[in-house]
């Protein structure tokens, strides 16, 4: 237990460190509007049409930062609070979605393996970490199981894998998501000035609970390998 806590406590602390972050930059920016009085959506439609994404719809769904592009239906779909209000926050993610939509239309590598590995990522965050304990309790309770049980956890490992993979794959399309935004947000003056900081700082926030959540997957697989190669060294 000691040596989980010591693998998991710091990037949870980092991943509330994240969540905070998050939700107290987006407060603030939330309450300060863009001079051109253009909401999310009015952004969004712009430069979808600008890109020649004009047969990409914006729909508007329930929740809070619930924001995303769907590449299988070609839709973005935006929280009500990103699509109909004029905040600098509501524009920076609006257009960060978009830049997912030009990503997908470019063809962008990384966002490619990332679609790819989404079914192996599904299943071996669901299912991994059960054949991990599974084999670690066959190898602490019987000797004769033991080679068994160390290749039920090294499958485990290796559909974990799968996951963690996917959180390593995700940053550079985020990252990239989040500076196609800012690149947009200057060249088309949607934003200038405190306003253009405000909109960088929240999709800078966000950034964080990416690599929050990369950080955790890989603490927890490292601490997987060392639990199964300890236990066989014993």
């Amino acid at each position: 237990m000691l040596l989980y806590l010591i693998f998991m406590i710091p990037p949870l602390i980092f991943m509330i460190y994240a969540q905070i972050k998050v939700n107290s930059t987006y407060k603030k920016y939330s309450k300060v509007y863009n001079q051109r009085g253009i909401t999310g959506a009015q952004a969004a439609l712009q430069v979808l049409r600008s890109n020649g994404l004009g047969n990409v719809p914006v729909e508007v769904v329930k929740g809070k930062l619930t924001d995303h592009y769907d590449p299988t239906q070609k839709v973005l779909r935006l929280s009500a609070d990103v699509a109909n209000t004029t905040s600098v926050a509501a524009i920076g993610i609006a257009l960060h979605e978009v830049g997912h939509a030009i990503q997908h239309k470019t063809k962008y590598w990384f966002m490619g393996i990332r679609s790819a590995l989404v079914p192996a990522a599904n299943i071996g965050s669901n299912f991994g970490w059960i054949l991990v304990i599974g084999g670690l309790l066959l190898m602490a309770l019987s000797q004769a199981l033991a080679e068994f049980g160390m290749w039920v956890a090294v499958a485990g490992v290796v559909l974990f894998g799968a996951a963690v993979l996917f959180t390593l794959v995700t940053l550079p399309v985020e990252f990239d998501a989040s500076n196609r935004a800012r690149q947009v947000i200057k060249s088309t003056g949607l934003l200038v000035g405190q306003e253009y900081e405000g909109a960088s700082a929240v999709l800078s926030a966000a950034a964080l609970t990416y690599v929050a959540a990369m950080l955790q997957a890989v603490a927890q697989l490292l601490y997987f390998l060392l639990m199964i190669f300890g236990m066989r060294r014993n």
